[in-house]
């Protein structure tokens, strides 16, 4: 693998960073608040199946009993 100067490799990160796209303010909030409703919605549903699992457990435990 070939060997970049110091010199080379700052031109080569800049000129990379300068191809960066930045979100702007409305991108950021709307994608933040995707975030938020998708873990809301991750959160119930692993609620439920944990209340779903609870409530068989019991059943089986219960009437073994």
């Amino acid at each position: 693998m070939a060997r970049t100067n110091p010199f080379q490799f700052a031109q080569q990160v800049r000129a990379e960073v300068s191809k960066v796209v930045w979100p702007n303010r409305r991108e950021t909030t709307l994608t933040t608040a995707m975030v938020f409703v998708m873990s809301a919605v991750a959160a119930l549903f692993f609620f439920l199946v944990d209340m779903l699992i609870r409530f068989g457990l019991e059943l089986i435990l219960n009437s073994a009993g």
